[in-house]
């Protein structure tokens, strides 16, 4: 990392504040004519262009950009890595397509050269679609929470990723046991956990797929290591939610097998959550627990409608997931789209100063990490990306008739994809650059 301080000069937009709590007007920050300063891999200063210049050194170096717009970088609550090469697979709801495509692809994750080659295209693919933080699942195989931790290392990413918990309904190539899982799970928190820019997730896959014996181990560890996330799923599909029932028939809920079990505190994310009652929603917002919204693959398993409202009413921590591969696209620009579809369904609307704070500030306190990152307020880990608005002739055509801001970041989150990412900075500096496509060279 260098620690020469540099500028970036374009229109820069980010979010500052939940639209909710304080409205849309209040709860971002825009310079039209922008400078952004980066030094030690943090923001130092950011404002109006003329102001910001005119405080620091004249011989500051500033790049400048036209017809771009910096933004901070996006936060995927929810991913899979393993899943990269079974992206777009045909036909199946959640359970079947779990055993046809899923299970058969993470098998390949026990030899360590696979797991490294797919986690090297999986972070590349971050990059370019301007992805800078994610919170995300490996494979049962702790070689492939190691291998994907040693890339994320070297590119000084802000990561949290863990082994996958599973030690029945799954095929036993697939399953540990409650002492493995366990016992591997230590092992890999007190390697990787808070090492670098990296954080670790305790992550049972879901409640059918792991016995209450698991479950207990997977609440041991939350207890001897607070500080560590818990990330699982729930409620994504209404026969995974009978499937709970017949397996957990004492419990109250699905939500109650892991409140059971000691796995609800303000560090765990739950992927999905489309069919929660009232009464899981309340127990969600008490603990701080946090919901990862996944619009791509909701609609592609055909799982249902996340109720983002419902969410807010309750005062639940939501962030946006892409959860490839059931998700369809790495690209958060195109889960906002997905996401606004999912909202006009319900005959709502969702702003699109609502999906920025959802993909970038709101995923950060979603995982408890908006002291660090999620915007460009002074202080902040320099994770951004520039966006190019005239990426395509379309976007161009459109842009020219766009008159408002709130306009042109919608069509921004309508017509975007990873062809709209121009540049992406880790820790202040360049780890993708559209004209340049050689990656390792970028981040070696």
């Amino acid at each position: 990392m260098t620690t020469q301080r540099k500028a970036y000069r374009a229109s820069i937009l980010h979010s500052v504040a939940d639209p909710k709590d304080v409205g849309i007007d209040e709860s971002y920050d825009y310079f039209e004519d922008g400078v952004l300063v980066v030094e030690n891999g943090h923001v130092v200063d950011l404002g109006h262009a003329d102001e910001v210049l005119a405080r620091q050194p004249k011989t500051l170096e500033v790049k400048e950009y036209k017809d771009k717009l910096i933004t901070s970088g996006f936060i995927d609550t929810h991913i899979h890595y393993p899943q990269t090469g079974m992206i777009a697979s045909y036909g199946e709801q959640l359970l079947d397509w779990l055993e046809n495509y899923t299970f058969p692809e993470e098998k390949r994750f026990k030899n360590p050269v696979y797991a490294h080659k797919v986690a090297k295209l999986f972070l590349d693919e971050l990059a370019s679609n301007g992805t800078t933080t994610a919170l995300v699942f490996g494979t049962v195989h702790k070689e492939s929470v190691n291998v994907f931790f040693e890339e994320a290392e070297k590119r000084n990413l802000r990561m949290i990723a863990g082994k996958v918990l599973m030690d029945r309904n799954a095929p036993d190539y697939l399953t540990d046991t409650p002492e493995s899982g366990y016992a591997d799970s230590k092992e890999l928190i007190e390697k990787w956990h808070n090492r670098s820019r990296l954080l670790y997730a305790v992550t049972p896959r879901f409640a059918p797929t792991s016995t209450p014996e698991q479950l207990a181990t997977v609440g041991k560890l939350l207890e001897e290591y607070p500080d560590v996330y818990m990330h699982t799923h729930l409620s994504e599909n209404e026969k995974e939610i009978e499937w709970v029932k017949e397996l957990f028939p004492e419990r109250d809920s699905y939500l109650d097998v892991y409140d059971h079990y000691g796995l609800l505190h303000k560090r765990s994310v739950f992927a999905h959550g489309i069919h929660l009652s009232d009464c899981e929603c309340k127990r969600l917002a008490d603990t701080e627990s946090a919901i990862a919204f996944c619009p791509t693959s909701n609609l592609f398993l055909g799982s249902g409608l996340f109720r983002l409202p419902e969410m807010e009413e309750h005062g639940i921590r939501v962030g946006m997931g892409t959860d490839v591969g059931a998700g369809t696209s790495f690209s958060i620009l195109q889960t906002m789209s997905e996401a606004y579809k999912i909202m006009q369904l319900q005959h709502k609307k969702l702003h699109p100063a609502k999906s920025l704070f959802l993909a970038t500030l709101g995923g950060a306190r979603s995982l408890h990490l908006e002291d660090k990152i999620g915007n460009l307020e002074v202080g902040k880990e320099a994770d951004f990306v520039v966006l190019d608005l005239h990426a395509t002739q379309l976007m161009r055509f459109r842009m020219e008739q766009a008159t408002k801001l709130e306009e042109k970041l919608f069509v921004l989150m309508s017509l975007g994809d990873d062809r709209t990412v121009s540049e992406t900075y880790i820790y202040g500096e360049k780890a993708y650059d559209v004209n340049f496509k050689d990656y390792q060279k970028l981040v070696s």
